[in-house]
């Protein structure tokens, strides 16, 4: 049985069907293209799944006297973080590449931290969750060159709606840091 190289974040195309067929991807992108996309997109997912990680972490963990805003606040985020990474993920595969699912490979492609082992006081979280949105914003942002390059009307139409959620959300938590 021949041995298969480690695969990263974003194989390289073209498949094979189960005949050992090549099978090839023709959506109008080029498989450079694609794989940069790719690439990109992974880091997303990764940004995206470890915010929804930390926002249900402090959904759980808030204490003090604005416990019950912040609680449903941090729930309303990480239910929409959580509907987001599928949509990406799929947006991944679409392009013809494996998306990443574990904590090793979200762990690697992540720019935002992973939560603090001690839950941090109520302001400080919404601190943290702000630098979040803003870290995960400037990831889709990094993204639309290559796509706007490749035509990728779909994946620009993904980080315009994830750009909106992100920037908005980081605003909201930024108003409660406010004298």
């Amino acid at each position: 049985m021949p041995r298969t190289p480690a695969r990263t974040s974003a194989p390289a195309s073209p498949r094979r069907d189960p005949a050992g067929k090549r099978m090839t991807i023709d959506i109008g992108i080029d498989s450079k293209a694609r794989a940069a996309i790719a690439a990109g997109l992974s880091r997303l997912l990764a940004d995206t799944y470890t915010l929804y990680l930390t926002t249900h972490n402090f959904h759980w963990n808030v204490t003090g006297p604005m416990f019950n805003t912040l609680h449903a606040m941090f729930m309303a985020q990480y239910t929409e973080l959580w509907n987001a990474v599928d949509p990406i993920a799929e947006r991944i595969r679409s392009l013809g590449h494996t998306a990443p699912g574990s904590y090793a490979q979200f762990g690697r492609l992540a720019s935002v931290p992973d939560a603090p082992a001690e839950p941090p006081k109520a302001l400080e979280m919404v601190r943290i969750l702000v630098a979040g949105h803003e870290a995960v914003a400037r990831t889709a942002r990094a993204l639309f060159a290559a796509v706007d390059k490749a035509g990728d009307e779909p994946t620009a139409d993904l980080l315009t709606q994830r750009l909106t959620v992100h920037e908005q959300q980081a605003w909201m938590l930024r108003s409660l840091l406010e004298d």
